[in-house]
């Protein structure tokens, strides 16, 4: 078998419910995970890319998250509705998703403005309202490490 062109790597992680970094998967269904398997398949595409459930990918303030490698984009905020504009834009057309798209700042830096909206007890959600371009719609998400 060719090896993969792509590996988009979920993060599945759980945390218990009110942990302050929340988490990307609070009910371990894999839903993400299993709809990008699902769709790449339906195209064709799953002899080229693979779509993995991870555990922690540690960028638990903007999960559900999700990495693409060997392009090393990384996205944040992912919904269901996401899973099929990542996949044509991204991964068939070569052009990430910059809506979605973490800025290498945001990126495995304890200096995030995300994360320190975390800590200061402000919700995504509540920062989301206070900036409706990062509003996601993402109530209920969390991660573990």
């Amino acid at each position: 078998m060719p090896k993969f062109e792509k590996h988009i790597f979920v993060c599945g992680n759980q945390r218990p419910p009110g942990h302050p970094r929340g988490c990307c998967d609070p009910e371990a269904r894999a839903e993400l995970q299993k709809l990008f398997k699902q769709k790449l398949a339906e195209r064709g595409l799953n002899a080229k890319v693979r779509a993995n459930q991870s555990g922690c990918l540690d960028q638990c303030e903007h999960g559900p998250n999700l990495v693409v490698y060997p392009d090393a984009i990384w996205y944040g905020r992912v919904t269901l509705a996401d899973v099929e504009e990542i996949i044509e834009s991204h991964i068939v057309g070569g052009k990430p998703v910059e809506r979605l798209r973490l800025p290498d700042s945001c990126i495995n830096t304890p200096s995030c403005e995300h994360k320190l909206r975390r800590l200061d007890g402000v919700s995504e959600a509540e920062a989301g309202s206070r900036n409706p371009e990062r509003s996601r719609g993402t109530s209920g998400t969390t991660e573990q490490e």
